[in-house]
């Protein structure tokens, strides 16, 4: 396995091939053909005399040894990448870039229309937008599987970077026309009433269920469900009111009958934080996007 017998090019071609787990995805991020693809990673499987990765579906799924070798190679490829990059600036007008994002449900609905509108000039920019369990994040992330990730704030090792993007305050809807919806919002009216929760859990109290906790108060949680869209549409046709963020809750108040009223109570905010592995903060196709993120946040 001397370094003089291996092709360097061919480990941009691994890590790619590792990064889309799919042979037909990479030759597109590679600018290649399919066929160029499968090549070079027979050359490697015959230098490793390892598969290095078995197909599943769809998936190319990378064998112990290759995981063990990506683990060791990244640094090293990544200073190499980043050399590289310091000479070469980005030209978001010009240049191909898929950018992938993990996003929640709500943050689909808040980010992406205002973020594909600011890229509508760039037609050669691609976005891919997904949900992954938070558990992988930082995983996905140093793999480079990730661009970025946008989330509430989460325990991170110092090898991923965060900042705060957005400080979003809670506010409560209601159906058009209910009861609630005249005059002040009292605690003891909003407790009297029957809640939504939105929550990906099947058991626990929300972040505003903590603060009512401090204050001596809880509510009753009549339905507990698990997307904001879904529960609009309950409240919509309902006497149950819903506690959300104020971002999405105008952006379902624009197409929905329903009224969004003021807390109570001063409900602690969701801060919603973009999530990047330090590894490769300074390249310039990454600078940038983390820019627009911003711009829009």
């Amino acid at each position: 396995m001397a370094l003089n017998r291996l092709d360097l090019n061919l480990l941009h071609v691994f890590d790619t091939i590792y990064r889309e787990g799919s042979l037909t995805r990479a030759a597109k991020a590679l600018h290649l053909t399919q066929p160029a693809v499968s090549h070079s990673l027979s050359r490697l499987r015959e230098h490793f005399d390892d598969p290095l990765f078995t197909r599943q579906g769809n998936q190319m799924i990378p064998t112990p040894l290759a995981r063990r070798f990506l683990e060791s190679m990244r640094p090293g490829l990544t200073q190499i990448q980043g050399a590289v990059n310091q000479f070469h600036a980005f030209d978001p007008a010009t240049q191909r870039k898929t950018y992938s994002l993990a996003l929640r449900d709500i943050l689909e609905s808040t980010f992406l229309p205002q973020l594909m509108q600011r890229l509508d000039q760039y037609p050669e920019l691609e976005i891919v937008s997904q949900r992954i369990p938070r558990r992988d994040m930082e995983t996905q992330l140093a793999a480079g599987k990730l661009d970025f990730a946008v989330d509430v704030l989460l325990p991170v090792s110092n090898q991923t970077a965060h900042e705060l993007l957005r400080r979003d305050r809670l506010v409560v809807l209601a159906r058009a026309g209910h009861p609630l919806a005249e005059g002040e919002l009292t605690m003891d009216r909003y407790i009297a009433a029957q809640h939504v929760l939105v929550s990906s859990r099947t058991e626990g109290p929300g972040i505003e269920d903590f603060e009512l906790s401090r204050l001596g108060v809880q509510r009753h949680i009549r339905l507990r469900c698990q997307h904001y869209y879904a529960a609009c549409r309950v409240v919509e046709g309902t006497d149950l009111l819903l506690t959300m963020p104020e971002t999405y809750a105008r952006i379902i108040a624009e197409r929905a009958n329903i009224s969004i009223l003021t807390p109570p109570a001063d409900l602690p905010s969701l801060d919603v934080h973009l999530y990047w592995h330090k590894a490769y903060e300074r390249e310039p196709a990454l600078i940038w996007f983390r820019e627009q993120l911003r711009h829009i946040a």
